[in-house]
């Protein structure tokens, strides 16, 4: 677990405001008894987790593929090739869609804008150093050119709303 408090106490607010803003329909399947908490969910989302990434094409037909997603600081991070459609999608409209699923005990949606950790030619996020050094550790040193072959995003969530009525159960 790598968040801070105020990341958690950030996590925490978005996950009940998404919620309170859902659907009579979503809210009966979504409720306190089956979702977690900020500090649960980032117990729960450690390491590697695969996530269906939802782009839109520019004639504004919906794409989806898999990714790596690592959730590091209450936020979504993960990569693609330069040179994959999605990159292409994204750099054109940065709105996405990720979920993480694992079968019918644990689903995480989210919805929100991605920023470009390390832009081709351009400034990288401060914290990229820290990022890479990760990501590096966990993929590592030589599976990519690091600087031309990937880029990596952190989708900034506008909505997240989290079902896991069995792992809620156990931890209350």
């Amino acid at each position: 677990m790598r968040e801070t408090r105020e990341d958690l106490e950030e996590l925490q607010a978005l996950l009940d405001a998404s919620l309170s803003r859902a659907t009579s329909h979503l809210r009966s399947i979504i409720n306190a008894e089956s979702t977690l908490t900020a500090a649960e969910l980032t117990g729960v989302l450690t390491g590697m987790c695969t996530l269906a990434v939802s782009t839109v094409t520019a004639k504004g037909e919906p794409r989806i593929s898999g990714a790596d997603g690592h959730f590091l600081r209450g936020k979504w991070h993960f990569g693609t090739a330069r040179t994959a459609a999605k990159a292409r999608h994204l750099a054109a409209r940065p709105a996405v869609s990720v979920a993480h699923m694992r079968g019918e005990d644990l689903g995480v949606f989210t919805h929100g804008t991605v920023e470009v950790l390390n832009p081709p030619g351009g400034e990288p996020a401060a914290d990229w150093p820290d990022l890479l050094a990760y990501f590096k550790d966990f993929y590592g040193d030589d599976l990519f050119d690091w600087d031309n072959d990937v880029v990596y995003y952190r989708l900034h969530p506008h909505w997240m709303s989290v079902y896991a009525p069995k792992l809620a159960a156990a931890s209350r």
